[in-house]
């Protein structure tokens, strides 16, 4: 565990699954203690199935909308944390002459599961908690949050 950097980008393949979770349950956890945003490399619409599961724990991500690295300055981040192959290559790519750290963190990508209706959320869930998991390990675990 390390304390949270100033800004952290997270960023997967589309900006419509992985990416805007980690976001939203970094901001919930860490609210206003850091800069936190999200990129993709070829922005997507949202992905529903995401939407509901952070519902279920009280996170409204109906607002957030797909970006890609081109729309961000990734090196103003400190921290680029990357949760697909597509996106760790990019983001080592824009910051190939800036002081900005990246770090992997292989997430799976749910959308490739397939089956009912709720065989898929079963996947969307474990992948919203594996990410949960990695950010309290990576930037500690607050008191106040209850998630």
């Amino acid at each position: 565990m390390s304390t949270l950097p100033a800004s952290v980008l997270f960023a997967c393949s589309h900006n419509a699954i992985r990416s805007p979770m980690a976001e939203a349950l970094a901001k919930r956890l860490y609210g206003q203690t850091a800069y936190l945003d999200s990129v993709g490399v070829a922005p997507d619409a949202l992905d529903n199935f995401a939407v509901a599961v952070l519902d279920e724990i009280g996170i409204d991500l109906h607002r957030h909308y797909g970006k890609s690295f081109e729309d961000v300055d990734p090196s103003e981040f400190d921290l680029i944390v990357t949760l697909s192959p597509e996106a760790h290559h990019c983001a080592l790519e824009f910051t190939r002459s800036a002081s900005t750290d990246v770090e992997y963190w292989p997430i799976p990508d749910p959308s490739a599961v397939e089956g009912s209706r709720e065989a898929r959320l079963d996947a969307y869930r474990r992948t919203r908690d594996l990410i949960l998991a990695r950010l309290k390990a990576r930037f500690g675990a607050p008191s106040s949050p209850s998630i």
